[in-house]
């Protein structure tokens, strides 16, 4: 395990490479990983126990998919009832 001089020497040179802009994205994402983690080998984040909540960006992809059903059921109903000219 890393001391203190060996943590600064790590963190300047992911400093040099990734840059000041990209290092507290960089460190929220390995935190959730990590949380992510922890959570899977205590058995807090089984899907099996709790029951899974639809997203708002789910709920709405499925309002959209059946919109869409509708309306191709709509233009289906209309071709048929329209005459065919030839």
């Amino acid at each position: 395990m890393p001391k203190g001089f060996e943590w600064i020497v790590i963190l300047i040179i992911a400093l040099l490479i990734f840059g000041p802009k990209a290092l507290p994205q960089l460190g929220k994402s390995l935190g959730a990983t990590v949380k992510g983690l922890r959570e899977g080998m205590s058995g807090k984040g089984d899907e099996e126990s709790a029951p899974a909540e639809e997203s708002e960006e789910d709920r709405e992809i499925r309002e959209l998919e059946e919109k869409l059903a509708e309306a191709k059921k709509k233009k289906e109903e209309s071709e048929d009832e329209s005459p065919i000219s030839e």
